[in-house]
């Protein structure tokens, strides 16, 4: 999967929930959509954790800065 941002992957993940529930998709399509939903879902999970790193990184800087 080509480099896309958390942004653009939860539009298109709320795209396909909202073309499954309208239900004027074939069976074959809910596959195929349920396939990149997960693929959408893997960058997402995967840019909250970085930012997750990122936030817990600041926060044992601060810590320590106010030990000083």
């Amino acid at each position: 999967m080509s480099k896309i941002s958390y942004e653009d992957a939860f539009q298109e993940l709320n795209e396909i929930i909202s073309k499954i529930e309208e239900g004027n998709v074939s069976v074959s399509e809910i596959g195929e959509l349920l396939e990149r939903g997960k693929e959408l879902v893997k960058v997402c999970y995967g840019e909250i954790d970085k930012t997750k790193g990122k936030l817990t990184e600041i926060k044992e800087t601060l810590d320590k800065l106010e030990e000083e």
